[in-house]
């Protein structure tokens, strides 16, 4: 399925919203509000999301429209990848999470780590900075910057959180099924290649 019309409707979205933000005039704010409602609609069909729910997240969204930021750790332990089984889908994914405010990405990444598999881990180096939009994951409502983040483990031990319902290491040539709203196949096998040639530049977009 075509996406042309999703990124449209994120578009109008993210000018009604600004518009909201700056203007003043009555006639004009009712005229960005429409715009809104329209994008709401539009999503609506476009992904599995009902249309209030849709609503009520863009009404609480305020000020001028960014992407919003998900960081993501990559942990290697004898040729695996540490990932955690989610609770909202039972599927897999590298732990991690949006960005919290006062935190900056790496002291996330370590936080989300902690909290999601158990491991105390410290940051090393900065993968990946991915548009989620230019990779296939599922229709979404909101664009997302992806942070991926390799970090080291330096103590804890495998425990599941309040998100998390399985803590494990994969191969590259077994991994299980994926949460692909939180991350991909290729972007798994991509980071795979960071293991291979540890010198390998960052990627981004």
């Amino acid at each position: 399925m075509s996406t042309l019309w999703l990124d449209w409707a994120k578009r109008i979205q993210a000018l009604a919203q600004s518009g909201l933000a700056f203007s003043k005039d009555i006639y004009d704010i009712e005229r960005y509000e429409e715009l809104r409602e329209i994008s709401v609609e539009i999503m609506a069909k476009y992904t599995d999301i009902e249309v209030t729910k849709i609503r009520d997240l863009f009404t609480n969204e305020t000020g001028y429209q960014t992407p919003k930021v998900d960081v993501r750790g990559v942990v290697f332990q004898n040729n695996q990848i540490l990932m955690v089984k989610e609770n909202i889908d039972n599927k897999w994914a590298l732990p991690g999470g949006f960005c919290d405010i006062g935190l900056s990405p790496s002291e996330n990444v370590v936080k989300e780590i902690k909290e999601e598999s158990g491991y105390e881990v410290i940051p090393v180096r900065l993968l990946a900075l991915l548009d989620k939009n230019k990779h296939p994951h599922p229709p979404d409502p909101y664009h997302y910057y992806k942070i991926f983040i390799l970090c080291e483990i330096i103590g804890g031990e495998p425990a599941v959180g309040m998100e998390t319902t399985q803590v494990e290491f994969f191969s590259e040539n077994n991994l299980p099924l994926l949460s692909t709203k939180r991350n991909t196949e290729s972007q798994i096998k991509m980071l795979f290649e960071y293991l291979k040639n540890p010198d390998k530049e960052t990627i981004f977009d």
